[in-house]
């Protein structure tokens, strides 16, 4: 039984295949058939055909292929157009029968298409929404495919409210075109439980995210834009002659209509909507208006772009050189001083430019100048483009000796670190490549801080030679070294301060006292270790009278001086220490 029913499903499955591959078959000799078609007639009318579609079969031949020609009769002359269609039909029926015997061809010129629109005969869109593109230059049959498909959506949702649905724009024409316009005027008369805006914006936002659904549905890369507009806004439109609703009704075509766009479309043509004298003022002001808004506008480059544009870069190059952003007042006076006068890093021609434009920008703001000129602008505009490219290179020349000087901060930092490791260290050499070899002998140092100095030396003397990146990576190892050795110093410093240091008791308190070769450091509370006095060492080893001293100075004694590797308490010591913590005082001595 079991091998009966895998046979059964075997024998299915190959059914299954011979089947998927004769419609494969079919499918390719019929595309063969169609790109014949095609090349045959754009051999023939190239000029003229607009599209060519292939559309869905009908009920009574299922195997006959329906061929859609769109033709554009725009600029023929020579002949009428029913003539010109009755030609075309019987060109396109040889054409097709030649190739194969199921073709039937169906020609529909351009006017043709726009009189059935305007005769409410909207029956072909459906057709063309459904169809196969096959030869589509001007994108019209995807913008008829995407616009009916939109249209059947729009309507089975809102078909009560929706007045027309209008195509517009270019494409519809027959013309090539990036977008494809579609207009939905909405009936709001009988709103009652909402605002007509309200209602707008609530049917606005379904009708476009409809509009993004049926653009993905028919795959048509254009951009599909949907315009809504509520029948009262129309209205209003066209009594103040609004030029966008009377574009619309002299070039819009109805894909659909509710007897409403229709009729004024006719008015429109008849000559009986005309603007009222209200609009008709209305467009003579604008002239006006638009001249003040240029004027404005014009003042607007100086005051918000061209002056702006300049000023900005030129604080920014002074806070790159180490300056605070100065006021709009001082900063030519400051990039003067300092990079033409004083670095010689910029030329005195950028500083006039600077300053000839701020000089504009305030007369402007103080209406000492009327009127500007294009010339005006054009002038301006190149000058400031010419101090931008300046400012760029100026950008580069303060970085660039930014990099030199830091680099140097840094060989001088790690130097004065290093001699500081030799002086602890008791080497005695100036030459600090051997000082360092003499510390990583005494295994004071690791090889990579000699590896980070080589660096830094390279750096420091040789620094063309080295690109951003490279500069970089020594600012970055730069910082561990000299962490590294300021880490060491401190650490050899509090192990000889241990040394020199004369820990005392006394009253419950702790005190400190740092004995150098000639003078002493004592601090009285060692809770309040930033509260340090010092006092002279005599010679028989008294202390003598203690005066107001810091960390600072203590650190900077100790390094310019060495300290004693022990402390020898004289009497004479001793008996200073008792006179400043008194008789009972206890001492612990550091060796």
């Amino acid at each position: 039984m079991k091998e009966n029913k895998k046979s059964k499903e075997s024998k299915l499955e190959n059914i299954k295949d011979e089947k998927l591959d004769d419609l494969k078959s079919k499918l390719s000799k019929i595309k063969t058939k169609i790109d014949k078609f095609q090349k045959d007639l754009l051999k023939k009318f190239d000029k003229y055909i607009i599209g060519i579609a292939l559309l869905p079969p009908k009920k009574e031949n299922k195997d006959a292929l329906d061929i859609l020609v769109l033709v554009d009769d725009s600029d023929s002359k020579k002949m009428g157009k029913l003539e010109l269609k009755d030609r075309l039909v019987a060109i396109t029926k040889n054409i097709g029968k030649d190739i194969d015997k199921n073709f039937t061809t169906d020609v529909l010129l351009l006017s043709e298409m726009q009189q059935n629109c305007f005769d409410s005969k909207w029956e072909f869109l459906q057709e063309i929404s459904m169809s196969a593109p096959i030869y589509d230059p001007k994108d019209l049959i995807a913008a008829l495919k995407v616009s009916g498909v939109h249209k059947e959506m729009v309507l089975k949702k809102f078909e009560k409210y929706i007045i027309s649905y209008v195509a517009a724009g270019s494409l519809f024409r027959g013309e090539k075109s990036n977008d494809i316009d579609v207009y939905v005027i909405v009936d709001d008369t009988d709103v009652k439980k909402m605002s007509r805006y309200e209602l707008k914006d609530k049917l606005r936002a379904i009708i476009l995210s409809q509009g993004f659904e049926a653009n993905a549905i028919t795959r048509v890369k254009k951009k599909f834009h949907v315009q809504v507009y509520i029948l009262t806004d129309f209205w209003e439109g066209i009594k103040d002659a609004n030029p966008v609703f009377f574009t619309l009704l002299r070039d819009g075509i109805p894909l659909y209509d509710r007897g409403v766009f229709m009729p004024w479309k006719l008015l429109l043509e008849m000559g009986r909507i005309k603007p009222s004298p209200e609009a008709i003022d209305t467009f003579i002001s604008s002239g006006d208006k638009m001249m003040e808004r240029i004027r404005y506008k014009l003042r607007e480059i100086i005051e918000a772009d061209i002056y702006w544009s300049t000023l900005t870069p030129s604080q920014a190059a002074l806070m790159m050189y180490g300056v605070a952003p100065p006021t709009p007042k001082e900063t030519v006076n400051i990039m003067e001083d300092i990079f033409v006068k004083k670095e010689k890093l910029l030329e005195k021609k950028y500083i006039d430019i600077l300053a000839e434009i701020r000089k504009y920008y305030k007369d402007l703001e103080h209406d000492k100048i009327k009127d500007i000129t294009g010339k005006d602008i054009d002038r301006l505009l190149k000058n400031a483009n010419d101090y931008l490219k300046r400012i760029k290179k100026l950008f580069r020349q303060i970085e660039k000796r930014k990099e030199e000087e830091s680099i140097s901060e840094i060989y001088e930092t790690s130097n004065s670190l290093i001699k500081d490791a030799l002086s602890i260290n008791e080497i005695n050499t100036k030459n600090i490549e051997l000082g360092l070899k003499k510390l990583k002998e005494k295994n004071e140092i690791s090889p990579t801080i000699i590896k980070i100095y080589n660096e830094i030396n390279k750096a420091k003397n040789d620094p063309e030679k080295l690109n951003k990146l490279e500069i970089n990576k020594v600012r970055k190892d730069s910082k561990f070294f000299i962490s590294q050795l300021i880490e060491y110093t401190q650490r050899k410093h509090g192990r000889e301060l241990e040394k020199a240091a004369v820990r005392i008791k006394y009253d419950d308190k702790y005190a400190e006292v740092i004995l150098l070769d000639d003078i002493a450091f004592v601090t009285e509370d060692l809770k309040k270790r930033d509260e340090i006095t010092k006092a002279n060492i005599n010679k028989e080893g008294s202390l003598s009278e203690l005066k107001k001293s810091s960390v600072k100075e203590l650190e900077e004694h100790i390094t310019k001086k060495k300290v004693p590797k022990g402390v020898f308490v004289k009497e004479s010591t001793f008996e200073s220490l008792k006179k400043l913590f008194g008789k009972d005082v206890e001492i612990l001595v550091s060796y």
